[in-house]
């Protein structure tokens, strides 16, 4: 319904182009796209932690996952106008978020690939990570933080985010049978762990 300066609502004139594109856009997020910055603050409120557990589980780094969410939000902000509402806020940030975090990680695969190489297997490998803990605890999420990164990407990404192999496959740039071997090997590390 279209409300007229002055006037009572016309209930024959269709939503203008702009407002149709926005009915399903919840409000908060509505006036946060006008730069309204309480909106916005509210949002991050609401998410953060959602965000922040995601960044947590794909990086297995508190500081690493707390710059990544932050970044996020950052991110949020200046591509709000992308946001259609098509899907639940949540889940766009939800996207925006994996997004970010495997920005970061091919960055910093292109950095260590300039900087550091090495033959030393042992090196890489390094002890059991859940059993060399000095308090003994079987803890998942530790387990999932030692896992090799891209088994923990997909491990997070399928069992956790309910991402399908297809998805992860497209996201993460390998192909389906890669996702579903990584799934494989964090699954099968994980139950050693644990045991």
């Amino acid at each position: 319904m279209t409300t007229y300066a002055g006037t009572f609502p016309m209930a024959d004139s269709p939503p203008r182009p702009a407002e149709r594109a926005l009915q399903g856009v919840p409000a908060a997020v509505r006036a946060a796209r006008e730069g309204d910055r309480a909106a916005f603050e509210g949002l991050y409120r609401e998410h953060v932690g959602r965000v922040y557990g995601l960044c947590l589980r794909m990086t297995g780094n508190a500081h690493e996952a707390e710059a990544l969410a932050q970044e996020t939000f950052v991110r949020a902000w200046q591509r709000l106008g992308d946001f259609r509402g098509e899907s639940a806020f949540g889940t766009w940030l939800h996207h925006v978020a994996v997004s970010v975090v495997l920005t970061s990680r091919r960055a910093t695969l292109r950095r260590l690939r300039r900087v550091e190489t090495t033959d030393d297997l042992a090196r890489v490998d390094g002890p059991d990570p859940v059993r060399s803990a000095p308090d003994a605890r079987v803890d998942l999420e530790r387990a999932i933080a030692h896992l090799p990164e891209g088994a923990r990407l997909v491990f997070v990404l399928f069992d956790v985010e309910g991402y399908s192999h297809a998805e992860i496959a497209q996201t993460l740039g390998i192909a389906q049978n890669t996702s579903k071997a990584q799934l494989h090997r964090a699954r099968g590390l994980l139950q050693e762990w644990l045991r």
